[in-house]
């Protein structure tokens, strides 16, 4: 697992590149929340999401230990633009396996990030294998989404920038996918604010860490069907799980619905743009997931790339919870 060092190390690569996102607050999510909630905004990261930070400090890091020729990596999308975007500019080719299903809005990014887009079907093709191969042919490094320590090490480098500019948190809640997100969040908050509660939000219909974590062993849940294309792994990471399991007071689960109904009111009330996926821990405290009550909760908002027709039905659907 990632350490202080390679946090630190993360931060000197990152500096002057990785935008250093806001905090945002809202008083009327607060008074809905019946907390005060600090919103760490990486949907305004570069490439719309978090997912930049950990692709370039990787890509950086392997630079600097052997010249690297391409890179190749698989996701549904906020990886994918992270990736495409760095390798760019370190003047790195970059080939991302995507499947067929992941939002146009997001292979059209990668693409237009300059990197190669090779599509996969979900149901019978294995992105890993198909990645694995194109890094035989092509003598790429691999630069996973989640499960990877230089990957942790650079999304750590969010819950470092939060807890300078907000110390005094009771809590942080971390939309969690494969882990690599919330792995990182963990090993830094338990550095600077031991004591601090840190919780994982995930779909309830792709409770696969929530699963994982009851279990006391990494579950597959193979029908994952939700919005939050991001958040829809099989399993936690073999690397990240461990961390998970030591850190995390709990996950706490959340419907589409919720999503959708929090994603509208930032949109609509505080002008910010978060995908589904990205709004996953807001639509946990704002949902009351945990007992905050009173509590000072940091957020984070990992992702805003979202195809706007599918924003369009999302406002038009918004439930009344």
């Amino acid at each position: 697992m990632p350490n202080w060092e390679d946090i630190e190390a993360a931060r000197k690569r990152l500096r002057g590149v990785a935008h250093r996102t806001p905090v945002l607050t809202s008083r009327q999510f607060d008074e809905a929340a019946g907390a005060t909630v600090f919103f760490k905004a990486e949907n305004l990261q570069r490439a719309g999401a978090f997912k930049f930070r950990g692709a370039y400090n990787k890509i950086k890091a392997e630079t600097e230990r052997r010249p690297v020729p391409a890179v190749v990596a698989f996701s549904s999308g906020n990886h994918a633009q992270g990736v495409a975007l760095a390798a760019r500019l370190l003047g790195i080719r970059a080939t991302v396996v995507m499947p067929t299903d992941a939002p146009q809005a997001k292979i059209d990014a990668t693409r237009g990030y300059g990197a190669e887009v090779v599509l996969y079907d979900r149901a019978t093709q294995s992105r890993d294998d198909l990645a694995e191969e194109i890094c035989r042919e092509r003598g790429a490094v691999l630069v996973p989404p989640f499960d990877d320590d230089l990957i942790m090490a650079g999304q750590a480098t969010g819950a470092v920038e939060l807890l300078e500019d907000v110390p005094d948190l009771d809590a942080i809640v971390v939309p969690v996918s494969g882990g690599g997100l919330l792995g990182g969040w963990a090993t830094a908050a338990r550095r600077l604010r031991p004591a601090m509660a840190i919780y994982g939000a995930e779909p309830e219909t792709a409770a696969d860490t929530k699963q994982s974590l009851a279990a006391g062993r990494r579950v597959e849940v193979k029908e994952n069907p939700t919005i939050a294309d991001g958040l829809r792994v099989t399993s936690p990471g073999k690397l990240t799980f461990p961390i998970l399991r030591e850190s995390l007071r709990d996950v706490l689960l959340v419907s589409d619905d919720e999503m959708i109904e929090t994603l509208t009111f930032m949109l609509e009330r505080m002008k910010v743009l978060v995908e589904p996926s990205g709004a996953a821990g807001a639509a946990a405290v704002r949902h009351r997931k945990a007992d905050f009550s009173g509590k000072r909760v940091g957020v984070v908002l990992s992702g805003g790339n979202v195809d706007l027709p599918r924003l369009a039905e999302y406002i038009a659907a918004r439930p009344s919870l």
